[in-house]
């Protein structure tokens, strides 16, 4: 699998489960780290926690293992690494504090059909 097919596999994934705003950032060109960034929000503590899980359960299902995995669902923002594709879930607040979208604005936003 491709990166952008990982990125779009997890954007998936968290659609099904409901995740708000969805977005998928291509940051090949500015970025040495990874390839893509996958960011969501969940509306609760609990809705985070089942994100994570049910990406990290999906993806290990076509063989793409997590790396690592920052912060907690009651931390408002987790983070995992497949390699070159990061997903972000954050609460609301926190995902407003940080503006991942705003910072990568000058990359390209992979239109997801949603």
């Amino acid at each position: 699998m491709i990166n952008k097919d990982i990125a779009l596999k997890a954007a998936a994934v968290l659609t099904e489960k409901k995740a708000i705003d969805i977005v998928v950032i291509d940051i090949t060109k500015q970025s040495s780290f990874a390839d893509y960034f996958v960011i969501a929000s969940g509306s609760s503590e609990r809705q985070i926690g089942t994100l994570k899980e049910e990406v990290e359960e999906q993806l290990a299902k076509e063989g793409i293992f997590i790396k690592s995995i920052e912060g907690q669902k009651n931390s408002g923002w987790i983070l995992m690494d497949f390699g070159d594709v990061i997903v972000n879930i954050f609460s609301a607040e926190q995902r407003d504090r940080y503006n991942i979208e705003k910072i990568w604005s000058d990359c390209e936003f992979i239109d997801l059909g949603v």
